[in-house]
């Protein structure tokens, strides 16, 4: 995809389709005269005419309406299109990546491949104090011979980085597996170029501002794809063939590490995991090496290729999305991606333990006890609670291969869905700095994260009889954050956070930028947090 600034006014785009922003109650008069005020005093009749349908239609600019419509030849564009975005004083970086994944899904045709150009104009602060009533809304704004920029080159770098995500994102589909005879080959909506007028930066600043969204969305669409295969293909095996793949393109440095190897490692709470699987189990160990780098960040990911709940089986229905148990590790290997493209100045370690969790013949049992990788003995009381098992050695290795910060990514409990529903995901974390800095970061993303607390009452639950800790705590009682708990226990003292994302990896259906199926969710999160 090719990305330009927009040197033609509105009445001269060339596009295959021209978009205009607009704001909530905005008159279509109104927007056109900031858009292309030579062309509003020229085209009166028409763009009255185009209020008409607008006002027919129901069009108001709110948040995710998106309307097209002929321009019957008073353009040299064949259609507009007017998205919607809310009320100006909320518009931010989650309303621009929104509304270019609501254009996406109601571009014109099946499988539109053209050029669109973007007329963006900020909104008007004597229209946003109108609204409230302040002494703005008495002096009108100056009017101008181009769109109005009265954003920050900082502001306006975001608003495109966002509108190209909202677009990469949208326009992602899995069909793999679909068959052609069913009308399944057409090809995706797509649009070739982007070009932008009404923001505040130069040509680079633009390429720059579009190509890190483009390479952010791309690899959250990685992490989708990984997501989406069934178990039966997404084997450890193959997701450690994938993460090679990355690390070969990317420059970066990569471990395997087999059964035999880990178990040599002493990783026995991963171990009794991955024992009840016919597949075998991978370590992957990912690294963006700085040298005298005087920071390292590990991002720890939950790769359950395939989760039955071992021999505390789960039942039939809430099995059949088992395959996105790995969303975390396709999470940490989509993020290295970025992370190798931009180059932080300082180090990145991603670590994945790869296993099913599977009722085989040498399934773990509950009250078996296991011996994690920093010595802590475990009553296993739930098999089903595996997650947090696996995550325990992959945090205790990446401590004593001199992680600084720890954060770890896991669909790991019901409890947080039960919680914040597939909205948002749940943080927890030892380090309120690194907590408060990663919600900031999903909140630019346009990824909700909401802390959960880690009250010391918790680690109650999880004394045992016969072992140091056991893996599950009082049954419907803040399983999250119980959960959140055991794993603290191996973060070696190091500013630790962790994101539950059992409930935003899943979708049943499209919502804006969001695919249904796995989502990809924490890619943005971490690549904001990592590379900005």
């Amino acid at each position: 995809m090719k990305y330009k600034l927009e040197p033609a006014s509105l009445s001269e785009c060339q596009s295959d389709l021209a978009c205009v922003f607009v704001y909530a109650n905005e008159k279509v008069a109104d927007v056109f005269k900031d858009a292309d005020p030579a062309f509003a005093r020229r085209a009166k009749a028409f763009i009255d005419t185009l209020g008409l349908h607008v006002s027919e239609d129901g069009f108001k600019g709110k948040a995710g309406q998106v309307l097209t419509l002929p321009t019957f030849g008073n353009l040299d564009v064949r259609r507009i299109t007017l998205i919607g975005l809310g009320e100006g004083k909320d518009f931010g970086t989650s309303q621009a990546r929104k509304a270019a994944a609501n254009l996406v899904r109601r571009l014109p045709g099946d499988s539109f491949q053209g050029s669109i150009s973007f007329y963006f104009r900020h909104a008007s602060p004597a229209k946003v104090a109108a609204k409230k009533g302040g002494a703005a809304a008495a002096k009108p704004r100056t009017k101008t011979a181009a769109p109005v920029k009265t954003g920050s080159a900082a502001m306006d770098s975001e608003i495109a980085q966002a509108i190209v995500e909202g677009i990469h994102l949208a326009a992602y589909a899995f069909k793999k597996y679909k068959s052609q005879k069913n009308g399944d080959n057409k090809k995706e909506k797509s649009p070739q170029s982007l070009s932008f007028s009404g923001l505040s930066l130069s040509a680079k600043a633009l390429s720059d501002a579009c190509l890190k969204g483009a390479a952010i969305a791309e690899s959250t669409n990685f992490a989708r794809r990984l997501i989406a295969e069934p178990p039966c293909f997404m084997t450890p095996s193959k997701l450690a063939e994938e993460a090679r793949s990355v690390a070969k393109e990317f420059g970066l440095t990569i471990k395997v590490f087999d059964a035999r190897e880990i178990e040599r490692m002493s990783m026995g709470s991963f171990l009794g995991v991955a024992r009840g699987a016919k597949e075998p189990p991978k370590f992957i160990v990912i690294s963006y090496d700085v040298a005298k780098s005087k920071r390292k960040v590990a991002i720890v990911g939950k790769g359950i290729t395939f989760d039955s709940g071992g021999l505390s089986l789960k039942p039939a229905q809430s099995m059949e999305h088992m395959k996105y148990d790995m969303s975390g590790a396709a999470a940490v290997i989509a993020t290295m991606r970025v992370v190798g493209k931009f180059k932080p100045n300082f180090s990145v370690m991603a670590v994945i333990a790869a296993t099913e969790n599977m009722p085989g013949d040498n399934a773990l049992h509950p009250g078996d006890v296991i011996t994690a990788m920093n010595g802590k003995t475990i009553e296993v009381n739930n098999t089903d609670a595996e997650g947090r098992l696996i995550l325990a050695d992959a945090l205790t290795y990446a401590v004593k291969h001199g992680a600084d910060e720890l954060i770890d990514i896991a669909t790991l409990t019901g409890a947080v869905v039960t919680a914040l529903g597939r909205v948002a995901a749940g943080i927890m974390g030892s380090d309120q700095d690194l907590v408060s800095k990663l919600i900031d970061s999903g909140a630019g993303a346009g990824e909700k994260l909401w802390q959960l607390p880690l009250y010391e009452e918790y680690a109650e639950t999880l004394k045992s009889d016969i072992a140091d800790l056991k893996n599950a705590g009082a049954r419907g009682e803040a399983g999250s954050a119980s959960a959140a708990m055991f794993l603290k226990e191996f973060t070696g003292g190091k500013p630790w956070a962790h994101l539950d994302i059992a409930g935003p990896g899943w979708l049943d259906r499209d919502r804006e930028e969001c695919n249904k199926g796995g989502t990809g969710f924490g890619v943005r999160t971490l690549c904001r947090y990592l590379v900005g």
